[in-house]
């Protein structure tokens, strides 16, 4: 089994830059965690000082920055073979792992205390359990294990617009979980349509994605499976009175391309069309936040 440790080049260029360090945090997955954190902040009921809510965004975003930059520090050496992540700053020696270690944990201590000094602690402990999941349990354990890696670490994507809504209420009602699961359904469609694009990486690196155990058919069977099942999950807000029909309406659409294009791909020979889904699918949890966020406030 492959290890942190094993096969990397342990030196490194001492001239470190600000924007290696940026990318330690993967910005543009953070980009999305952050807003439907904040979309959970927002939808929930009660009201929130703007300071403090603008201090809770930013303790999300720096705990999901600090969980891809332990991420980061974990798979070095597997970035180091797979095409998409070689060039990260620590696969590239521009930073010192020990460095990059202590920048992800003290950026994860501080998310937690500000969180939950500034804001509360029923917070502050869902936000320590997030980045203690995708970094033990998902980038630790499940990675290298089992292909339902992306499966059960999806959890800690999922849990953004729970730590908000506790930002607010101190509470973790059923509506805060219905935002969960929609994203925790999204998550292998999403992941496993890339992951289909670059399953020679993962065969290189040895990781068990479903494409590498499962073969190319039963991967894009279980893509259906997952889209139909996100889809369903986009609705409950409908029964519990989250959101309007016109909500509805709108998450049926972009539920019907979702499930469409997830069909072309079982159809389709090429790879091409995963990465249509891909593209596609961030575009669709990005939209169906947005339109649940925007129906609470004007509802």
């Amino acid at each position: 089994m492959i290890t942190a440790s094993s096969q990397i080049d342990t030196s490194y260029h001492h001239s470190e830059r600000l924007e290696d360090y940026i990318i330690l945090l993967k910005p543009r997955v953070m980009s999305l965690v952050v807003f439907t954190g904040l979309c959970g902040l927002l939808m929930a009921p009660g009201k929130l000082h703007p300071l403090l809510a603008l201090i809770a965004v930013i303790c999300i975003a720096v705990g999901a920055g600090a969980s891809g930059a332990l991420n980061m520090w974990y798979d070095r050496d597997i970035d180091l073979i797979m095409q998409r992540t070689q060039n990260r700053p620590l696969p590239q020696n521009k930073i010192n792992p020990d460095n990059a270690l202590a920048f992800g944990t003290i950026l994860s201590l501080l998310s937690v205390l500000i969180m939950g000094v500034a804001v509360n602690w029923i917070a502050a402990a869902w936000l320590a359990f997030t980045i203690f999941f995708y970094v033990f349990i998902y980038t630790f354990w499940l990675k290298r294990r089992t292909p339902q890696n992306i499966v059960i670490g999806g959890a800690a994507g999922a849990l953004p617009p729970v730590v908000g809504w506790a930002a607010v209420t101190g509470t973790t009602p059923l509506e805060a979980w219905i935002l969960f699961l929609i994203i925790f359904m999204w998550t292998p469609a999403h992941f496993w349509a890339l992951s289909l694009h670059r399953n020679q990486d993962y065969v290189a690196a040895k990781v068990p994605m479903m494409p590498v155990v499962a073969g190319e058919k039963s991967t894009k069977n279980q893509i259906i499976v997952y889209a139909v099942l996100t889809v369903i999950s986009t609705m409950l807000p409908l029964y519990v009175d989250m959101s309007s029909f016109i909500y509805g309406w709108f998450a049926g659409a972009l539920g019907l391309i979702f499930v469409g294009m997830a069909i072309q791909l079982r159809l389709s020979n090429t790879t091409v069309i995963a990465m249509r889904l891909f593209g596609y699918s961030i575009l669709y949890l990005f939209l169906i936040f947005l339109s649940l966020m925007l129906d609470s406030l004007v509802r």
